[in-house]
């Protein structure tokens, strides 16, 4: 008699710990070849909202790091990251049909964008922020500071490095982030909480949610603890109701144009103009020497 596989169930990561929904409900991710490969959680509203408080718990911790400090837990994170190059290639050959070469090339440049993210936090300070001429006896500088909380939202291609492009530019900036797992192939997503949990990320900063994306369109537009949402590729009904309901709490909606080729170009995938829109603008006036 042939041994069934056990296949794997993939908890969320949400507050740096793994945890099912609250719903109980699961989702069965089928391969290529139309076997089941694993089970994701199915996310619900009261699985996001929870993501969204570990995720404002966590956000003063976070924006306070030094920006070296946070530089070098990205560095660990894209370390440990290499360290499962095979498995994550694995994963994303599970729904997307490609040589073993294309899946390890995926996974390095994803490597690759994260220690790129992770140059660029203490960097991004003076290509974004500027000393203003004012006529006065006065110094006038403009920093740029966090948002708050991000939510991303994968796309369903490529599954690993679309993810890690849009988690690395909110993070980057010092922002707490929630991550909506791809509809298609989610197993990246999952994995990817593992290697946040031995990658020094303090708890809630990254969290990662599973399930349809487009249940969860409603609750993120909406929720008012959300001050920025980035995604890519998503159909234009769908863009409309994110900003729809991005409108009433004035939310900054992102919505990325990389396709094809432009993923693996990391000048421009990690460019600090795409973190440009995750932060705010502050001004400050100091008294100079007369």
């Amino acid at each position: 008699m042939a041994r069934l596989t056990v296949a794997k169930t993939y908890k969320m990561y949400i507050g740096g710990k793994f945890t099912r929904t609250e719903s109980g409900r699961s989702i069965a991710i089928k391969n290529l070849q139309g076997e089941v490969a694993a089970h994701v959680c199915h996310a619900s509203r009261k699985d996001f909202r929870g993501a969204v408080e570990c995720a404002r718990g966590a956000f003063s911790t976070w924006s306070d790091c030094t920006g070296y400090l946070r530089g070098q837990i990205l560095y660990r994170m894209a370390e440990m990251l290499e360290g499962r190059r095979d498995e994550f290639a694995s994963a994303i050959q599970t729904m997307q049909k490609m040589t073993i070469a294309a899946a390890r090339k995926e996974v390095d440049a994803s490597v690759d964008c994260l220690v790129q993210f992770a140059g660029w936090t203490d960097k991004f300070q003076q290509v974004l922020g500027c000393a203003n001429p004012v006529a006065g006896a006065y110094y006038n500088f403009t920093t740029p500071q966090a948002q708050g909380v991000v939510a991303v939202i994968a796309p369903h291609t490529p599954s690993l490095l679309g993810l890690v492009a849009l988690l690395g530019a909110p993070l980057c900036a010092g922002n707490t982030v929630i991550v909506v797992g791809s509809d298609v192939n989610p197993i990246p997503a999952a994995i990817l909480g593992e290697v946040c949990q031995t990658s020094d990320i303090p708890s809630g900063v990254i969290n990662i949610v599973t399930g349809v994306q487009s249940e969860l369109y409603e609750h993120i537009a909406t929720h008012r603890q959300v001050a920025g949402i980035y995604s890519a590729a998503l159909a234009k009904k769908d863009r409309v109701e994110i900003e729809q309901g991005a409108a009433d709490s004035m939310k900054r909606v992102r919505f990325s144009t990389l396709d094809g080729d432009d993923w693996f170009d990391g000048s421009i995938t990690a460019s600090p103009w795409n973190i440009e829109p995750f932060v705010e603008m502050k001004t400050i006036w100091h008294p100079s020497a007369c």
